[in-house]
């Protein structure tokens, strides 16, 4: 049995969601597109699922999450839709449930911060509202975990009892649009039962000009002439064109059910603290100098104050571990290959790389902070302005945050940018974001060459980043990109306190995230590094690592990276293994210079980088092309090897040029 969940933007879908399902989740992709879906099992259920759906303000082929959400309902088929609405918003929320109500599938509607509504002296009429819509509804206040049990046993009711919603008619008796929907819908009532669809919503899709239902119908061409015949009396007798005439019938409908159904309640104090804040957070001047703020104490309190010090203790859990697993293996005598193996190889590269957990933990702690609090939703709405300049929408700042966590889905987000423009700019400026694999190599080339100004030099790689991508887009505006951005719109929900639980879950996600790449993509890779550090062209071990196959490759390439201050192979085979995953840039240098630990490899970068040829370094890490996960996301997007091809070669000039004139000019002061 699955469910799906719907609902607008910013109205606790996703609080709801892990209420439902806590951490029993799993991450894929919609069928058919590279959009992230999430599911999970119902709680205390081994065969009921939830789909979380892109929050999405109306069903229409517009937008990709439109389409997603659209095309998961029509053609997966789910069991139930469960509706998610913001009871202190209903009439605007109300909108998209009465184009689920004529999918004809067993629905429940959950009144969502009805604590809210009852602190701000506001009432819903809950029966009157179930009986109007003819599907019944649960209020709940997620965030505090109240009623989701009530939402569970409903939904499950509802779908054993296939309580099918009861009111699919929201026009005025005998009006235009009544008359037009009423011939279309027998027009197209068998097509639409041969289909698998539901005749009122085909009917409503066919007749706002959706021609994807005109295929999925298989309708003739006498057949669209009727169809557009009655679309146009509509339109002569309301003198309002389809989609507006549809949009005033809902609208219409709306208004007459909030008036009966619910009292509005006065301004509450969550809104007056948000306006408060927002007078601050927004302004237009000090908004982004305060975003550049926020960001520098979040970077400060992760990579210094709180992540590096637990990091420094579980490093030396690491270091102790890997000394007695040492021992054991010489007390055993096994053999030395193996030894190398085990210890310079796994623990070198591997344990390196999850040292650096705490710090991820601790970021992505205070991210999900902001983002559950309300603030993400006001950056983007402050970059709009930025971004406009820059030829792009406020709407393409959310997967480029995304960019900062991961590349892939970031890439992946850029599915809902409802511009063909704007959405392959976008991916061709998600890259310069520092994603969260970069963090390792920030974190332990900072604190090593800059002790004292640690949070400060990574910052600086970051807004480097967004810089340059800011330069980039100002070039291509001009030239391979030409035109306007579409309009941005968001909703700013008031500021709430975040959920622990959620911020909970997103950090187990991505520990988990981490740790698998670190036992599979980095161990694969490290192994490989290993074998080709350990062994000779003739296969020979060897003593030193000068002398092996990687140091034979690496002296070749390194060349080509000595102008920009590092010429050691071990560097530049470092490099190039980063191809596979960034984190195991940091791992293959512990391997080629035989250490365990940041602290170990922290006590050798010094003969291999000097301070400036070191942030020389750290510029053409933060540019150069990213993982092959994200550089094949890339092309799945583009659907042109060729395309990609030139992003990739793009990205690693322009990271050479930026590094090497740093060096240069760093060089002459």
């Amino acid at each position: 049995m699955t469910f799906a969940l719907v609902g607008n933007q910013n109205c606790g879908k996703t609080t709801l969601f892990n209420c439902l399902t806590g951490s029993n989740q799993h991450v894929g992709n919609f069928p058919g597109v590279t959009v992230e879906q999430k599911i999970g099992a119902l709680k205390g259920s081994k065969d009921c699922f939830v789909v979380d759906l892109p929050g999405i303000y109306s069903i229409r082929p517009y937008t990709g999450e439109e389409i997603v959400t659209r095309d998961y309902i029509i053609h997966e088929k789910p069991d139930g839709i469960i509706n998610i609405v913001d009871a202190t918003n209903i009439e605007r929320n109300l909108y998209l449930t009465l184009q689920l109500l004529l999918l004809q599938i067993p629905t429940v509607l959950v009144l969502n911060m009805m604590d809210e509504v009852r602190a701000g002296g506001g009432t819903v009429d809950i029966q009157g509202l179930s009986a109007a819509l003819g599907v019944p509804v649960v209020p709940v206040s997620a965030a505090k975990n109240e009623g989701v049990a009530d939402v569970v046993d409903t939904a499950l009711a509802a779908v054993r009892d296939h309580r099918r919603p009861t009111v699919t008619d929201f026009c005025r008796p005998q009006s235009p649009v009544h008359r037009c929907l009423h011939a279309v819908t027998l027009q197209i009532e068998d097509h639409a039962q041969r289909a698998g669809v539901s005749a009122p919503f085909a009917a409503v899709k066919i007749v706002e000009g959706d021609d994807s239902f005109a295929s999925l119908l298989a309708l003739d061409q006498n057949e669209i002439e009727l169809i557009e015949h009655s679309v146009k009396q509509m339109e002569d007798e309301t003198g309002l064109d389809r989609n507006e005439a549809l949009a005033d019938m809902r609208y219409s409908f709306i208004e007459a059910v909030a008036a009966k159904t619910v009292v509005k309640c006065r301004e509450s104090k969550e809104h007056r603290r948000s306006l408060a804040i927002d007078r601050v957070l927004t302004h237009r001047i000090f908004a982004l100098p305060l975003f550049f703020l926020i960001m520098f104490v979040v970077f400060w309190l992760s990579f210094d104050l709180i992540g590096q010090n637990l990091s420094d203790l579980l490093t030396l859990g690491i270091d102790a571990l890997s000394r007695l697993v040492e021992r054991g293996l010489v007390a055993a005598r096994v053999n030395p290959v193996v030894t190398s193996l085990i210890i310079d190889g796994i623990f070198a590269g591997v344990g390196s790389v999850l040292s650096f957990l705490p710090i991820i933990l601790v970021l992505f702690f205070f991210l999900s902070i902001l983002e559950d609090t309300g603030y993400m939703a006001r950056v983007a709405f402050v970059m709009d302005k930025l971004l406009r300049k820059i030829g792009l929408s406020g709407r393409s700042f959310v997967p480029m945050l995304i960019g900062f966590g991961c590349t892939v889905p970031a890439i992946m987000a850029t599915r809902t940018l409802s511009s063909e423009r704007d959405r392959k700019m976008t991916i061709l400026l998600t890259p310069f974001m520092s994603c969260s694999a970069k963090i390792l190599i920030y974190s332990i080339l900072c604190a090593t060459f800059f002790p004292h100004h640690a949070a400060l030099a990574m910052i600086s790689l970051y807004v480097i980043g967004i810089l340059l991508s800011i330069l980039t887009a100002l070039v291509f505006k001009k030239t391979l990109f030409r035109g306007n951005p579409v309009p941005f719109v968001m909703e700013l929900p008031n500021y709430r306190m975040p959920s622990l639980k959620s911020v909970l879950l997103l950090m187990w996600e991505k520990a988990r995230d981490f740790i698998q790449k670190a036992f599979t993509v980095i161990f694969l890779g490290t192994l490989i590094i290993w074998f080709l550090g350990a062994f000779d062209i003739r296969l020979n071990p060897v003593t030193d690592s000068a002398n092996s196959i990687l140091a034979a490759i690496g002296q070749w390439i390194a060349p080509i990276f000595a102008p920009l201050g590092f010429g050691d192979w071990r560097v530049v085979t470092a490099l190039f293994s980063g191809f596979t995953a960034k984190e195991a840039v940091v791992s293959t240098m512990a391997v080629l210079c035989g250490v365990n630990g940041s602290a170990g490899l922290s006590s050798v970068l010094p003969t291999l980088f000097t301070p400036l040829s070191a942030f020389s370094f750290l510029l053409f890490t933060l540019l150069y092309t990213p993982c092959i996960a994200a550089v094949s996301t890339i092309r799945k997007e583009l659907n042109s090897r060729v395309k990609t091809a030139g992003i990739v070669l793009f990205q690693c000039v322009l990271a050479w040029v930026v590094a090497f004139v740093f060096y240069r000019i760093a060089l002459l002061f």
